[in-house]
């Protein structure tokens, strides 16, 4: 691979991994457009829940659903997802949402009304004149882009998770939620086949990425 050739890297985990600081360094490191997937499940549970309409409630999920204009905003390296030109802002993180967005991210059809927006991504970093796309979720490197050029799935011990969490000031449960995200059926949360597993539990935000770094560089040099 020549430096010139747009990359992507996929990078899942649970929450308060890593994976947003990770890809937010290596974005500013390799000119790669960033993109969090968790906020799109995130601002799509608050129009969901702002409409009324419940997890369990299938039949009103699909019309919903079905009504929501898709749109990208750029901020620096971050692309933004839109929903009927509202772009998403702190109520996102709301205790409201961090209580029920695995309950919505577990649905199929969310989970398929989403798919080829995120795909299409890719193209936006390209006609954006990015050098490549690094993408952070739970199903990037399995459902998203299992052919990414670097897959991998940040980890943590769950009490130095839970302390990073509180530090962001928000309070949800780090083991609750995996425990969720692990046991849907649709794009579960898992370590994608072939996957390089990077343990952040004793490492620095800057040695993280340092690590990753290493893996980036290798695969542009072959």
């Amino acid at each position: 691979m020549t430096q010139s050739t747009f990359i992507i890297i996929a990078i899942d985990g649970g929450a308060a991994a890593g994976k947003s600081s990770t890809s937010r360094g290596l974005s500013e490191r390799y000119s790669l457009m960033h993109v969090d997937t968790g906020s799109f499940y995130r601002a799509t549970t608050l129009k969901l829940m702002e409409a009324g309409i419940k997890p369990s409630n299938d039949s009103t999920l699909e019309n919903g659903l079905a009504s929501l204009k898709l749109g990208t905003m750029l901020s620096n390296n971050t692309a933004s997802i839109t929903i009927d030109n509202w772009v998403p802002d702190h109520s996102i993180r709301s205790q409201a949402v961090n209580d029920n967005v695995s309950h919505y991210a577990a649905l199929p059809k969310l989970r398929s009304f989403l798919l080829d927006y995120q795909r299409s991504l890719a193209d936006v970093a390209r006609d954006r004149g990015f050098d490549g796309l690094v993408m952070e979720g739970r199903d990037i490197g399995s459902v998203i882009f299992p052919e990414a050029d670097l897959r991998l799935y940040l980890h943590a011990d769950p009490a130095k998770r839970a302390q990073r969490r509180a530090k962001e000031g928000i309070s949800d449960s780090i083991e609750k939620r995996d425990r969720i995200d692990s046991s849907r059926k649709a794009a579960p949360l898992q370590v994608p086949k072939g996957a390089t597993l990077v343990d952040s539990s004793e490492l620095s935000l800057d040695e993280v990425i340092e690590k990753v770094a290493t893996m980036i560089d290798s695969i542009r040099s072959s």
